[in-house]
């Protein structure tokens, strides 16, 4: 069994490039082929033009429980969990970041250690009413990883990331969408539906300003207002360049719906 699961439908979902973490018998936890299986998700939609959003959610009743710990060695005389960071996690996190597509993530059960920072990590979250959000790292003596550390304090405070990373406590969608962790809380038998129709709409969207969108909103972080008003002015005159622009513009003076193509 493929440990995931990559389409694109174009009848169904046209420009969307559909991911599912697939080793639902353990929670999707993170093995080798499953971050393999996604690296070479994420080099098909970075190179890919008919690829105009993404969709990641996991099969089974859970999200992803996080790292598998099966795969560690536990009998080793040094154990480097760094080296996993390194070739796999942070890899992983840098691609989805600077990759100038939306990626929408459907949390469909519980989201735990790396699997809860891997959803983070996704540009817009949604999540069944049932999911949690779990930083379990503590529980077995380790820190956040797979950018937990970075995303916690940025979307919920240094308090709220604290306890959460402390304390290792469960927080239900509900609450996760209140403290502004996610975009959206909704019930479980709408999750799909939800998240379909928000991918369908960013996939028929002008994919080269929502790209340009997701760097400058995440540049924001580093960035003095001094740097960020440049980067916009520089963003603005590159996408006005575009076929899109000139498409929404005639189409707003037109009123009609834009017809995107993403160039």
């Amino acid at each position: 069994m493929e440990p995931v699961l990559v389409s694109l439908d174009g009848a169904h979902l046209p420009g969307v490039l559909r991911i599912t973490l697939n080793r639902p018998e353990k929670l999707n936890a993170f093995t080798a082929g499953l971050h393999q299986g996604l690296a070479d998700a994420m080099t098909r939609a970075e190179t890919d033009s008919a690829v105009r959003c993404l969709l990641v959610t996991g099969a089974g009743r859970g999200f992803c429980a996080g790292q598998d710990l099966a795969e560690r060695d536990m009998n080793a005389p040094v154990i480097d969990l760094g080296e996993g960071l390194e070739t796999r996690y942070n890899p992983l996190v840098r691609r989805m970041r600077a990759l100038p597509k939306p990626i929408v993530c459907a949390v469909n059960g519980v989201a735990a250690g790396a699997g809860a920072n891997f959803a983070l990590a996704c540009d817009i979250v949604l999540a069944a009413r049932s999911a949690a959000f779990i930083q379990a790292f503590v529980k077995i003596g380790l820190v956040p990883d797979c950018g937990g550390s970075y995303f916690l304090p940025r979307l919920t405070g240094t308090q709220r990331a604290m306890a959460l990373a402390m304390t290792g406590e469960r927080l239900s969608a509900q609450d996760a969408e209140r403290w502004g962790l996610i975009w959206k809380c909704v019930d479980d038998a709408d999750l799909q539906d939800e998240s379909e129709k928000l991918a369908l709409q960013l996939a028929g969207g002008p994919t080269g300003s929502l790209g340009m969108i997701k760097k400058a909103i995440y540049d924001s972080a580093n960035n003095d207002l001094s740097a960020q008003l440049d980067l916009e002015r520089d963003l603005q005159r590159d996408i006005g360049k575009g076929q899109d622009y000139r498409e929404g513009v005639a189409a707003f003076l037109e009123k009609r719906k834009p017809q995107f193509t993403g160039r």
